[in-house]
């Protein structure tokens, strides 16, 4: 598949630079770029198309990594099946998402598509009234840990896969985000302090592989910091289960709860947050020799490949013209590539947008 995704990017570049030198040649085109010739269309019953091609890849990687078979271990809310697993459900919901779904509606698209159910390898799936059945299956919060479990079981699996050097740290970050929703009359919802009606979940996620620990689920007028704690202990305990030599927690101010420093502290856990910048710890940190300080040096966003950029070359050439104006100069000189423009030629000092020369 690599060497035909390659195979077809050189296609591409090489019909991008046959029009390249057919628009630099002096013939020229003849005839308008898009062709109004007509084209053939057949249709066949043996051919099927879908724009969900990766979701056989999605369900390959959840058996090979032991998704399925711990969900349907580990979250036993189903009785009979008629047909469906657990599993099959959750990834129901999990494909509706990956498909562009923001609604249980939106599954009824994937049901009625024949290419999608021949690409995942089922004759249906559920219709949107038994997935909401489904979901009212977790009553409390148990239920949604036993799903947890399950993911963090396959997630293990994935983390033994990877070399020694990957356990050295984990570093676990936290925060919480706003998420706007349309509907006003959703249970769980709430208006924050912005205004904005919402929920507002908490994210647990290792900066070492930016992937997602947990999520708790809270109305949007809840603080940033509430459930921190747990989640927090999860994370640890998970990834002490994994094999990882230090753990270290990172979160801003809103997360500086000082009755859990104790004992992450004597676990072995270091963990930097923020505190707010009050009168008493301003006189706490003055109160420091000078030796207790050492200069922080922020590693650079991001490299230059090529060369820096000349800051303030339009400026200096917008200068030059009105200077070359004010004089009652003939010719404005652009300062970096020494060029004479007469001043017939050049936008007034009074209209909009950045002085440029008018080339004829």
């Amino acid at each position: 598949m690599r060497r035909k995704l390659v195979g077809h990017q050189r296609r591409v570049e090489a019909r991008i630079r046959r029009g390249r030198e057919r628009r630099t040649s002096a013939r020229g085109y003849a005839l308008p770029v898009i062709s109004t010739q007509a084209r053939t269309y057949e249709l066949s019953d043996r051919c099927q198309g879908t724009c969900h091609g990766g979701a056989p890849l999605l369900l390959r990687l959840a058996e090979r990594v032991g998704l399925v078979e711990a969900i349907n271990r580990q979250v036993p809310l189903l009785k009979r099946y008629l047909p469906y697993r657990e599993s099959d459900h959750v990834l129901n919901f999990a494909l509706n998402a990956w498909c562009d779904g923001v609604r249980l509606e939106d599954m009824e698209l994937r049901r009625n598509d024949e290419a999608f159910l021949e690409a995942v390898g089922t004759e249906t799936l559920p219709d949107p009234t038994t997935e909401g059945d489904f979901r009212r299956r977790f009553r409390d919060a148990a239920a949604i840990h036993r799903l947890q479990d399950a993911f963090d079981t396959a997630r293990l699996n994935v983390w033994r896969r990877q070399p020694q050097e990957f356990f050295d740290e984990a570093s676990i970050e936290m925060d919480g985000t706003m998420v706007a929703t349309t509907g006003s009359c959703q249970p769980g919802m709430d208006i924050s302090c912005k205004k904005t009606r919402g929920r507002h979940p908490l994210v647990a996620t290792p900066a070492n592989t930016q992937e997602v620990l947990s999520i708790v689920n809270r109305p949007g007028n809840r603080p940033g910091h509430e459930g921190s704690p747990a989640e927090a202990d999860r994370a640890i305990a998970l990834c002490r289960k994994a094999g990882f030599e230090r753990i270290r927690l990172r979160a801003d101010g809103d997360f500086s709860l000082t009755r859990n420093f104790d004992r992450w502290d004597s676990a072995g856990v270091t963990f930097e947050f923020g505190f707010d910048a009050n009168q008493t710890r301003q006189l706490l940190a003055e109160s420091l020799e000078n030796r207790a300080w050492k200069k922080l040096s922020r590693p650079p966003r991001y490299r230059v490949k090529t060369e820096p950029r000349r800051r303030g070359a339009r400026r200096t050439l917008r200068r030059s013209a009105d200077t070359a104006r004010t004089r009652g100069g003939r010719s404005a000189e652009c300062p970096i590539s020494n060029t004479q423009f007469p001043m017939s030629k050049c936008r007034p000092p009074n209209s909009a947008g950045p002085w440029r020369p008018a080339l004829s």
